[in-house]
C-alpha cells in the first residue's frame, strides 16, 4: 500500500517553487510518479452589442497570456524535478478547482499549497482547497505555507467516529508510516466508553500497519479550539482529518473543524472525504 502517483496542483499566479520542491521530494520518498498540473481561464466580459468584439479580443489576449504562463510553469516544473522522479505535466483552460477534480482520477494523492487558508482568491486562477477535497474523490495534502519539504515527523490524527474520519485514517496510512510520533486526538463534550473504545480501535488499526500511536481524549465544547491548541502544544508537523462540508449554491460551506484546519497555513494538512 502506498502512493504510486502524486498530483501537484500549481496556481497560475504562484509562488510555485516551494510547492514543486516539496512535492518532488515527497514523490521521491514514496518512489511515486509526479504529475504537475495548472488550470486557469479568463472570464468572458458581458457587454452590449457594440462592445462584444472588443470583449472577445480582450478575452483572447488574456488566454494567450495564460498559455504563456502555462509554458513558463512547465519549464520551471521540469527544471526543479529534473530526473529525480518520473514526471509528467498537464494544464488546461478551465476552472482550477473543477480542473483539479477532473484530473485527480489519475492520482492517489493531491498535493497543493493554500497560502490564504480557506479563503479563496480569483476563482478563474486559484484552486479552492475545500472544493478540491470535497469534489476530487482523492485525499488532499495541503503543504505548509512556504515549505519546500513536507515534514512528517510528528503527526496528529483528528479523530471523530464518522465515515470521513475513517476514510482519512485509511488514506493516510502511507504518510503516517513515515512519522516518528503519531497522536490520535478526539474532542468531545463528555468522554465516555464509546469514545475511548473508538480511539483504541484506531490505534489498533494503525498498529496493524506497523504504526504505533498514542491516544488522547480531550473534554471540551469547542472542537476546533481544543484541537488547534493540542496541535500547537505538541508541535505537530502534520494533521490528518476527515473533511466535512457541502455545496450551497456556488459556495462550499465547511464544517468548523475543517475550515479551522485549512486556515492553519503553518502546518501540513491531510484531508480526505
Amino acid at each position: 500500500m502506498g502512493y504510486k502517483t502524486i498530483l501537484v496542483n500549481l496556481d497560475i499566479d504562484g509562488p510555485v517553487v516551494p510547492t514543486i520542491k516539496a512535492a518532488a521530494d515527497f514523490a521521491q520518498r514514496c518512489q511515486a510518479k509526479l504529475i504537475g498540473f495548472c488550470a486557469a481561464d479568463a472570464p468572458l466580459l458581458v457587454t452590449g452589442v457594440e462592445g462584444g468584439e472588443m470583449a472577445a479580443e480582450a478575452w483572447q489576449m488574456m488566454r494567450k497570456e495564460i498559455a504563456r504562463r502555462f509554458e513558463a510553469l512547465r519549464v520551471e516544473f521540469e527544471k526543479i524535478v529534473g530526473h529525480t522522479v518520473e514526471a509528467e505535466w498537464r494544464d488546461g483552460f478551465e476552472s482550477p478547482s473543477q480542473g483539479l477534480a477532473r484530473v485527480a482520477r489519475i492520482a492517489d494523492l493531491i498535493v497543493m499549497n493554500a497560502s490564504e487558508g480557506a479563503a479563496t482568491g480569483d476563482a478563474f486562477r486559484t484552486c479552492n482547497p475545500g472544493s478540491a477535497v470535497l469534489q476530487a474523490g482523492r485525499p488532499l495534502l495541503i503543504a505548509a505555507k512556504g515549505a519546500d519539504r513536507l515534514q512528517t515527523k510528528k503527526a496528529t490524527v483528528a479523530w471523530k467516529d464518522t465515515r470521513e474520519s475513517r476514510r482519512a485514517v485509511a488514506d493516510a496510512v502511507p504518510l503516517l508510516a513515515m512519522a516518528e510520533e503519531v497522536d490520535i486526538v478526539a474532542v468531545a463534550d463528555e468522554i465516555d466508553t464509546w469514545l475511548r473504545e473508538s480511539l483504541a480501535d484506531v490505534a489498533s488499526f494503525l498498529a496493524g500497519h506497523g504504526i504505533q500511536a498514542r491516544t488522547h481524549a480531550i473534554e471540551g465544547a469547542n472542537d476546533s479550539d481544543a484541537l488547534i491548541s493540542f496541535l500547537k502544544q505538541s508541535q505537530a508537523d502534520l494533521v490528518v482529518s476527515g473533511a466535512y462540508g457541502h455545496s450551497r449554491l456556488r459556495e462550499w460551506v465547511f464544517g468548523g473543524v475543517t475550515r479551522s484546519l485549512i486556515d492553519q497555513i503553518g502546518l501540513n494538512r491531510f484531508l480526505s472525504n
